[in-house]
């Protein structure tokens, strides 16, 4: 058999791709900040929330306690006298995620308001996991959680 330059062209193309496959399943190495955080009783540690470069933002604590049938609004304020906050909406995410178990069947307002619509806000549905959003006249659900910045 003699080798041609069609040949060399075709294995050095696999080879390429051998590399390429070698080189993705290579392991990362991740180090994420350690932390020793501190629970109260009846908090739930929920999780890591990454930023969009995917880099550690913050640890998230699911506050004990829950409202029930409460306007927006006034389930910010609840929350705020709890020590904290709505989650966002990726951090309800990570709490069905994580947290599910510690949810009712229910929607829970996020602290965030819907993009086009100041009358709107998003909403956790914790029966099925889904997103949605809500007149912040209607009654939902509350809970409350704490950041732990990563610096």
């Amino acid at each position: 058999m003699s080798i041609t330059l069609k040949h060399i062209e075709a294995k050095q193309s696999e080879i390429q791709q051998l590399i390429a496959r070698f080189k993705a399943e290579q392991p990362r190495t991740l180090t994420v900040a350690e932390a020793s955080i501190e629970l109260a009783t009846g908090e739930v540690y929920a999780g890591l929330i990454l930023n969009e470069d995917g880099t550690p933002a913050h640890h998230l604590v699911l506050l004990p306690g829950q409202a029930e049938e409460l306007e927006w609004d006034k389930a910010i304020e609840w929350a705020s006298e709890q020590g904290g906050e709505l989650p966002t909406r990726r951090e309800q995410a990570l709490l069905y995620a994580n947290c599910k178990q510690h949810f009712e069947a229910a929607g829970y307002w996020s602290s965030q308001q819907h993009e086009s619509n100041s009358s709107w806000a998003w909403c956790q549905y914790f029966l099925g996991g889904t997103q949605g959003h809500d007149r912040k006249s209607y009654g939902l659900r509350a809970r409350a959680v704490r950041r732990l910045i990563i610096e």
